[in-house]
Protein backbone atom coordinates (compact mmCIF):
# COMPACT_ATOMS: atom_id res chain seq x y z
CA UNK A 1 0.00 0.00 0.00
CA UNK A 2 3.18 2.60 0.74
CA UNK A 3 4.59 1.96 -2.46
CA UNK A 4 1.35 2.75 -4.53
CA UNK A 5 1.32 6.24 -2.04
CA UNK A 6 4.83 6.93 -2.82
CA UNK A 7 4.40 6.29 -6.67
CA UNK A 8 1.07 8.79 -6.54
CA UNK A 9 3.00 11.48 -4.89
CA UNK A 10 5.63 11.43 -7.13
CA UNK A 11 3.54 11.46 -9.98
CA UNK A 12 2.16 14.35 -8.67
CA UNK A 13 5.49 16.16 -8.08
CA UNK A 14 6.23 15.61 -11.58
CA UNK A 15 3.05 17.03 -13.08
CA UNK A 16 3.19 20.13 -11.12
CA UNK A 17 6.69 20.79 -12.69
CA UNK A 18 4.78 20.36 -16.17
CA UNK A 19 2.12 22.73 -15.48
CA UNK A 20 4.32 25.67 -14.22
CA UNK A 21 6.21 25.93 -17.78
CA UNK A 22 2.53 25.44 -19.37
CA UNK A 23 1.58 28.37 -17.19
CA UNK A 24 4.59 30.62 -18.05
CA UNK A 25 4.79 29.68 -21.74
CA UNK A 26 2.31 32.03 -22.77
CA UNK A 27 2.96 35.44 -20.68
CA UNK A 28 6.73 34.60 -22.42
CA UNK A 29 5.01 34.57 -25.48
CA UNK A 30 3.25 37.71 -25.32
CA UNK A 31 6.25 39.69 -23.96
CA UNK A 32 7.98 38.13 -27.27
CA UNK A 33 5.16 39.50 -29.24
CA UNK A 34 4.86 42.84 -28.31
CA UNK A 35 8.53 43.29 -28.04
CA UNK A 36 8.68 42.48 -31.61
CA UNK A 37 4.98 44.11 -32.47
CA UNK A 38 5.04 47.48 -30.13
CA UNK A 39 8.35 47.98 -28.43
CA UNK A 40 10.91 47.73 -31.29
CA UNK A 41 9.60 49.46 -33.77
CA UNK A 42 8.99 52.26 -31.25
CA UNK A 43 12.57 52.23 -30.62
CA UNK A 44 13.91 52.61 -34.11
CA UNK A 45 11.87 54.90 -35.02
CA UNK A 46 12.92 57.28 -31.73
CA UNK A 47 16.55 56.66 -32.64
CA UNK A 48 16.26 58.00 -36.04
CA UNK A 49 14.05 61.29 -34.86
CA UNK A 50 16.99 61.56 -32.50
CA UNK A 51 19.24 61.13 -35.53
CA UNK A 52 17.15 63.54 -37.71
CA UNK A 53 17.20 66.15 -35.14
CA UNK A 54 21.14 65.92 -34.31
CA UNK A 55 21.75 66.63 -38.61
CA UNK A 56 19.10 69.62 -38.24
CA UNK A 57 21.43 72.33 -40.22
CA UNK A 58 21.47 75.76 -41.44
CA UNK A 59 19.38 75.91 -44.84
CA UNK A 60 17.17 72.88 -44.59
CA UNK A 61 13.31 73.09 -45.13
CA UNK A 62 11.64 71.38 -42.07
CA UNK A 63 7.67 70.62 -41.17
CA UNK A 64 6.90 70.94 -37.04
CA UNK A 65 5.07 68.68 -35.57
CA UNK A 66 2.62 71.65 -35.55
CA UNK A 67 2.44 71.49 -39.16
CA UNK A 68 4.10 74.75 -40.11
CA UNK A 69 6.75 74.86 -43.18
CA UNK A 70 9.71 76.74 -43.14
CA UNK A 71 13.31 76.90 -43.60
CA UNK A 72 16.23 76.59 -40.73
CA UNK A 73 18.04 80.40 -39.81
CA UNK A 74 19.84 79.61 -37.02
CA UNK A 75 20.25 76.46 -35.10
CA UNK A 76 21.43 76.59 -30.97
CA UNK A 77 21.74 73.52 -28.78
CA UNK A 78 18.35 72.91 -28.43
CA UNK A 79 16.45 75.09 -30.15
CA UNK A 80 15.89 76.19 -33.81
CA UNK A 81 14.99 79.84 -35.76
CA UNK A 82 12.88 78.81 -38.74
CA UNK A 83 11.73 81.30 -41.18
CA UNK A 84 7.82 81.06 -42.13
CA UNK A 85 7.59 83.84 -44.68
CA UNK A 86 9.19 86.84 -45.79
CA UNK A 87 9.90 88.53 -41.83
CA UNK A 88 8.03 86.01 -39.99
CA UNK A 89 10.29 83.50 -37.68
CA UNK A 90 9.49 82.03 -35.06
CA UNK A 91 11.86 80.23 -32.08
CA UNK A 92 11.11 76.06 -31.83
CA UNK A 93 12.31 73.57 -29.75
CA UNK A 94 14.41 70.81 -31.67
CA UNK A 95 12.81 67.96 -31.03
CA UNK A 96 9.47 69.36 -32.55
CA UNK A 97 10.87 69.17 -36.04
CA UNK A 98 8.80 66.21 -37.71
CA UNK A 99 10.40 66.14 -40.97
CA UNK A 100 13.29 67.45 -43.40
CA UNK A 101 11.50 67.84 -46.51
CA UNK A 102 13.90 68.02 -49.80
CA UNK A 103 14.59 71.41 -50.57
CA UNK A 104 12.54 73.95 -53.13
CA UNK A 105 9.67 72.38 -51.37
CA UNK A 106 9.60 75.75 -48.93
CA UNK A 107 9.87 78.21 -52.61
CA UNK A 108 7.05 75.91 -54.15
CA UNK A 109 4.52 76.20 -50.96
CA UNK A 110 4.83 80.07 -50.79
Amino acid sequence: MDFFIASAMAQDAAAGEGSMLGAFLPLILIVVIFWFLLIRPQMKRNKEHRELVAGLSVGDEVVTAGGLLGRITQVGESFVTVDLADGISVKIQKQSVSQVVPKGTFDSAS
